[in-house]
């Protein structure tokens, strides 16, 4: 006992030298922004190490109309109104810079959201693609496919470092143009880029098992997302399709098409009919807070319907700035 009691107060105080001598020998090496990548989350879920709740997340999001939408074999799981998947626009499972990665999402909530005019939990955030991009209904805040779905987010941010955030968050900026959609060229750049793979009428691929989806999303029509879904507006659609499409051709740092292609391709997609959602003149509270390509009203400036659907927006977005001293960008 004497010669333990020794040899732990030896290892103790040469502990406390090291320490004082050198306190970077105790200090957790920060993950290095160069060599970080995002998970290969096929590869971590094929090789049975996620976690459960991570796991359950990542078939909610990749098998959305199986596991909570109109495939759902249990009956009060439906909760998506179409068949697509949530990584049918967050792309290669939320991971894909410039497609409204999740990673590092969950550091940004709660903040304030114009749409409720109040702040915004995360949960409250997927509920908004619940509604509008699945044109469904709202999950339950404390569900187990909720949680499910945000330990799935929290995973994929896990370690990534600070500087590395921006780069994973939101979607590619894009140059305006002074000029409302041309919707024939909107139609010709369809046909030459984006046919091969969502078809002639916009319907999209659904894969070999339907249950799981589509492998390519129909852009409009009754099985996509409704008028609200933020996707819908034509600037944040630009953003989208520049930094992602064609798919596997375009990164958010090297696209293909140009902003102006981006532009009019946004505004034909968005020219056809699909869902309505209920109840949108209570979007957006406080009015002015409304993104000047939101497609319906109402709303707190003088510029026709038309306009707001197809542009130009530079004018609203001059409107707002002198009106209301309102700085926007979408």
């Amino acid at each position: 006992m004497f010669g333990t009691c020794t040899a732990l107060i030896i290892v103790l105080f040469a502990g406390a030298y090291l320490y004082n001598s050198n306190p970077s020998l105790f200090a957790q090496k920060p993950t290095i922004a160069t060599v970080w990548k995002p998970k290969d989350v096929e590869a971590e879920f094929s090789s049975g190490n996620m976690p459960n709740n991570v796991k359950y997340g990542y078939q909610l999001i990749s098998e959305t109309p199986k596991y909570m939408g109109p495939m759902a074999k249990d009956t009060s799981m439906k909760y998506a109104g179409n068949n697509l998947a949530c990584m049918n626009c967050h792309l290669k499972a939320g991971t894909q810079a410039g497609s409204a990665s999740w990673i590092g999402v969950t550091n940004r909530y709660p903040k304030f959201s114009g749409r409720s005019n109040k702040m915004s939990t995360i949960e409250n955030r997927i509920n908004g693609c619940m509604e509008r991009s699945m044109n469904g209904k709202k999950l339950p805040t404390g569900s187990r496919a909720m949680k499910a779905i945000v330990a799935y987010m929290e995973w994929l941010g896990k370690d990534m470092p600070k500087e590395k955030e921006k780069e994973y968050k939101g979607y590619a900026e894009i140059s305006l143009p002074d000029t409302a959609v041309n919707l024939a060229e909107g139609k010709s750049l369809f046909a030459k880029e984006c046919m091969v793979c969502h078809g002639q009428n916009g319907e999209g691929v659904k894969l070999t098992d339907s249950t799981k989806g589509y492998q390519y999303p129909p852009l409009w029509g009754a099985d996509s997302y409704n008028n609200g879904a933020g996707m819908h507006r034509v600037i944040t659609s630009a953003e989208f399709i520049k930094g992602n499409m064609p798919f596997g051709q375009a990164t958010w740092n090297h696209p293909k098409l140009t902003d102006l292609e981006a532009y009019n391709l946004a505004g034909y997609i968005n020219s056809f009919s699909r869902p309505l959602k209920e109840n949108t003149q209570s979007d957006y509270p406080d009015k002015k807070q409304k993104p000047v390509s939101t497609p319906y009203g109402p709303w707190t400036d003088p510029f026709p319907p038309s306009q707001h659907a197809l542009g130009p927006f530079p004018p609203i977005i001059k409107y707002y700035k002198e009106r209301y001293q309102l700085v926007k960008t979408k």
